[in-house]
């Protein structure tokens, strides 16, 4: 059976990776790009987003579809022209605006059509062996990464991991719900079985039309947790939870730049 396509939001503005100062932008090449906040394409070698897209291509994933805003030309040009991938075959889609999560999946609803999809962040880079899970699931899923892994297998401080969204896992490892930054009672809740959301997803039509669906958040996004829910409470979908002990790397503001590099130093790319 032909492994699903993966989708990666490569839309998000960036804004943590800018300087507000017009003079620094003659800095060195990460800087420079940084200051784009084109996070994905941040050189660590080589653009951070060729490990994503090998990692995926280790796993068995041949086709990718890249979200992007409708003034990112650099990405197009690099995987079009500049360094066309071998192992994967890349198409794109134009988020027009920044509405959020959910939307940007809808903005690949032309080429992803009715099959399954995997769903992935630009500025992370998961373990190939998420990849792997996802794409051996039958129906929609996620994989759910432990914490305390994260703490010590990624460059992610554990303030900011206590951030991220929990997964409640119910029988059969089946998804019960996701919080959103969960307080302390909630995470004591859970005993030794802590696990976190880097949304890393497997996606069926059906979560495509909740995605659709969808109304803001109290933030004004349009994200992919709430469509989730809409899928679970008004479709019957039912969500599979692959647990993870491994970290992953996080791109998200300037600060992290550095910590990502040494954490891929040796990484092979093999687009």
């Amino acid at each position: 059976m032909k492994p699903p396509r993966a989708v990666i939001l490569a839309r998000g503005l960036g804004s943590r990776m800018r300087r507000t100062d017009a003079a620094a932008a003659a800095g060195d090449d990460q800087a420079r790009v940084a200051d784009t906040g084109v996070k994905a394409m941040i050189p660590i070698g080589r653009p951070f987003l060729d490990y994503v897209l090998s990692a995926l291509a280790d796993a068995g994933v041949r086709e990718v579809c890249l979200v992007i805003g409708p003034e990112h030309d650099v990405v197009r040009d690099y995987y079009t022209r500049t360094m066309p991938p071998r192992r994967v075959r890349v198409e794109f889609a134009v988020q027009t605006q920044p509405l959020g999560t959910a939307d940007a999946v809808v903005a690949a609803a032309p080429v992803v059509g009715g099959d399954d999809f995997l769903v992935l962040n630009s500025d992370n880079y998961y373990p190939v062996d998420a990849f792997r899970a996802l794409v051996a699931m039958t129906g929609a899923g996620l994989v759910a990464f432990d914490w305390r892994a994260m703490i010590r297998e990624s460059n992610v401080p554990p303030d900011r991991i206590r951030q991220y969204a929990l997964v409640r896992i119910g029988e059969g490892d089946r998804l019960i719900d996701i919080v959103e930054k969960p307080d302390e009672d909630t995470v004591a809740s859970c005993g030794d079985d802590v696990f976190i959301s880097m949304n890393c997803w497997r996606f069926t039509a059906s979560v495509l039309e909740a995605c659709r669906r969808v109304t803001p958040s109290p933030r004004g996004e349009l994200e992919l947790p709430d469509a989730v829910r809409l899928a679970q409470r008004e479709d019957g979908t039912t969500f599979s939870v692959a647990r993870l002990m491994a970290g992953v790397l996080d791109l998200s503001s300037r600060g992290d730049i550095s910590q990502v590099a040494a954490w891929l130093a040796g990484v092979q790319v093999d687009l």
